[in-house]
């Protein structure tokens, strides 16, 4: 199937081969049809399935073949971090480059100037984070009560980082007649609790079963002391000459840590967590995609947006204590149809978020029990947490209610 076979315009047509597209992904396919058509939809899909594209090509055609003469925010995407809200916004340039469509991204962490300036320039496609989406509208730099199409990017991320009452408020301030589009890389109960307050009759999506790993991806095990994992680190990267890995840890210290460690030891790396300025963050993240760093460590909360789709290694240096975190950080190799390569390591007291990772996604990961760290410390099996639970896990810190 063609993108021109989904019935994709011309301008967005040539604006994609510009960009290399030659055919559209599972989730375009079945998704793009039904937005044309102006359906509801509920789309669960893993990251790197090409998800942007499959709300952002239907929005463009939509509003290109509007002819509405209000110049308001027609369409509103909300999404929970900056990085992936920034991404996201370029990936509207990148499709409607040959169109006449507008759009901007705000999000929190720096002055709102610039922001509000081009808003009030005037925009079709608004990309925003719950935070400094109601911080406008209640200064008034915002109105949405012309909004045609909403979409609510990553659904389960908003409800891990405590996000979901934000996006409530927002529902009340839209209006009910609209297009919604929801998707999620997992349908916990409480985001299908949501799906039904917030859709009509939707189309039901979906590419790969809720919480499985991608099959390109090879994932493999390493049990080690917690004291070792540096050094695990540092041996696995020079050992299998890797030249791009993403490093998950659950604090931000924790990252700095990795980070001296790793740059004593020869290896470029950096950090990205809420700690660091946004600038910091994605003067980081430009390096890394640059191939300026060689290894980025993150915490879950920073990486969500990171798209590369040339990214083969990534280490769950601490494994998360929210076992759906595990699909959406080995997510982020194995992209575009690529192969790629996920490394956990495992101390005496991550048994217990193991076996609920394993459960969830009904593998037995491969350990590797010749390496020169082995586990030796008899510390107590951490109790597992009950399925469903939603705690700081891999976020660096309390981030429930925060706005972004």
């Amino acid at each position: 199937m063609t993108f021109k076979e989904l019935k994709v315009q011309d301008n967005v047509l040539r604006a994609l081969d510009e960009q290399g597209y030659e055919k559209p992904t599972p989730i375009q396919q079945q998704a793009i049809p039904y937005l044309l058509d102006g359906r509801d939809i509920i789309a669960c899909a893993q990251t790197g399935t090409g998800k942007t594209a499959a709300f952002a090509i239907p929005i463009i055609q939509l509003l290109t073949g509007n002819s509405s003469q209000n110049r308001g925010i027609k369409s509103l995407i909300l999404t929970p971090t900056r990085e992936l809200a920034i991404q996201i916004e370029e990936s509207f340039k990148a499709y409607g480059r040959h169109t006449r469509i507008s759009h901007t991204v705000v999000f929190g962490g720096v002055p709102q100037g610039k922001q509000v300036s081009a808003l009030k320039r005037g925009v079709d496609v608004l990309i925003a984070t719950p935070g400094r989406l109601l911080d406008l509208i209640g200064q008034g730099h915002i109105k949405l009560g012309g909004l045609e199409i909403f979409v609510l990017d990553e659904a389960d991320r908003m409800l891990d980082m405590g996000f979901i009452n934000d996006v409530k408020k927002v529902l009340k301030l839209i209006p009910k007649k609209r297009q919604t589009l929801l998707f999620s890389a997992t349908m916990p109960d409480e985001i299908k609790k949501l799906s039904q307050q917030m859709l009509i009759n939707p189309a039901k999506v979906e590419v790969t079963p809720p919480a499985s790993t991608v099959d390109k991806i090879e994932q493999t095990l390493y049990y080690t002391n917690k004291s070792d994992k540096r050094k695990l680190l540092v041996h696995l990267i020079q050992e299998k000459n890797i030249e791009m890995a993403l490093v998950f840890n659950r604090t931000k210290h924790g990252a700095d840590k990795i980070v001296k460690f790793l740059k004593k030891s020869g290896i470029s790396a950096s950090a990205i967590h809420g700690n660091k300025s946004q600038n910091a963050r994605q003067k980081a993240l430009k390096d890394f995609k640059d191939g300026k760093v060689n290894i980025l460590v993150a915490t879950d909360i920073a990486a969500r947006g990171i798209d590369i789709d040339e990214l083969t290694h990534v280490f769950n240096y601490d494994l998360p204590n929210v076992a759906e975190t595990y699909v959406h950080r080995i997510g982020r190799t194995g992209r575009a149809g690529n192969e790629g390569t996920a490394i956990a390591f495992c101390d005496a007291g991550e048994k217990g978020d193991l076996k609920d990772i394993q459960k969830l996604i009904d593998l037995k990961i491969k350990v590797v029990e010749d390496h020169p760290f082995p586990l030796t410390d008899s510390a107590p099996e951490k109790k597992s947490q009950p399925q469903g639970r939603r705690s700081g896990g891999g976020r660096g810190g309390n981030h429930r209610g925060r706005r972004r």
